[in-house]
């Protein structure tokens, strides 16, 4: 999936590596399992028709981010809700890295801040919601994925 979207270099500072269904080990089969059991309960509840699930991991170096921006390309409306995963041990408040959700846009300076704190599950609507990564001072890990619509 990942094949058909280019990378922003002058946006975006971490390094990512598509997790394909086929060849996952135990532990990310594990954690496509949760993410589908996650998808039938908002299709459930919140019947938004979520059809499928894309996801990378994405390792930012220290002093990297990615600057604001939605999840939603301009050419398709596919994605609908963008989930972070946070896969870092230990994570201190000192280390910084935040995850910035701005409320409306960038420019109305409302957000709020979330540390990548190892099993912290973020999710947020792909075409609301502006964000953007800010530069940590270690190495910042997370599982980034969409679910997604048919379109």
């Amino acid at each position: 999936m990942g094949e058909r979207y280019r990378l922003a270099h002058e946006e975006r500072g971490d390094q990512i590596q598509w997790l394909e269904p086929e060849s996952a080990s135990d532990a990310q089969r594990d954690a496509l399992a949760r993410f589908d059991a996650l998808r039938l309960g908002l299709n459930r509840e919140l019947q938004l028709g979520l059809f499928e699930f894309e996801c990378h991991f994405a390792l930012y170096p220290p002093g990297a981010g990615y600057r604001s921006h939605r999840d939603q390309h301009l050419s398709s409306d596919a994605r609908v809700l963008s989930c972070v995963l946070y896969l870092n041990r230990d994570w201190k408040a000192e280390d910084e890295g935040q995850l910035r959700l701005y409320m409306d846009k960038p420019e109305t300076g409302e957000y709020s801040d979330v540390l990548p704190e190892g099993g912290t599950l973020v999710c947020f609507l792909s075409d609301r919601f502006w964000h953007e990564v800010l530069p940590a001072h270690r190495e910042r890990l997370s599982l980034t994925g969409w679910f997604r619509r048919r379109s």
